[in-house]
């Protein structure tokens, strides 16, 4: 996952980073996006058709009408999914903190969708796209958001195994 993880979990104190890279068959299973704008300067794969890196500063650029794919930094993850719930059109990775603010703020009211994957996602902890170097642990259960109609859809009917709700 692209984030900086919560503080309080003792087994990240060691592998702390902001760079946890998405495992190619959540992309494959939901996509194709057409805008990453929270993507890693060096990325294993293409995860949309046009990526915005820490560079470009994608918080603050316009994403026009594009299918986002949003795996945020989590030391900033509430502006990333405020910012795509007015966008209004793709599908966030974050962590199922479903008792946080931000999840009663701006997830519950404005989500389609929301697909809460069965165990935990194992991110690519080097970016390579080689599997042995999937298994870095976010700490935390994830869910997957969606905005907007055809992001409740694709995650309503993908193959990922979990549990799918609409808010």
């Amino acid at each position: 996952m692209s984030g900086r993880p919560l503080s309080g979990f003792a087994e990240l104190a060691v592998d702390y980073s902001d760079e946890w890279y998405t495992p190619r068959w959540v992309i494959d299973a939901l996509g194709p996006f057409d805008l990453d704008p929270c993507a890693p300067l060096v990325r294993p794969f293409d995860t949309a058709e046009r990526h915005l890196t820490l560079e470009d500063d994608g918080l603050t650029s316009d994403w026009g009408t594009d299918r986002v794919w949003l795996n945020p930094p989590y030391s900033q993850v509430e502006a990333w999914v405020r910012k795509l719930a007015r966008h209004g059109r793709g599908t966030a990775l974050v962590f199922a903190r479903v008792e946080t603010a931000y999840w009663h703020d701006t997830i519950w009211p404005h989500a389609s969708g929301v697909l809460f994957p069965r165990g935990r996602i194992s991110f690519l902890t080097a970016p390579s796209p080689q599997a042995h170097n999937a298994g870095h642990n976010a700490g935390a259960p994830s869910a997957l958001v969606a905005f907007g109609p055809e992001d409740a859809e694709r995650l309503s009917t993908c193959p990922i195994v979990g549990a799918f709700r609409r808010p």
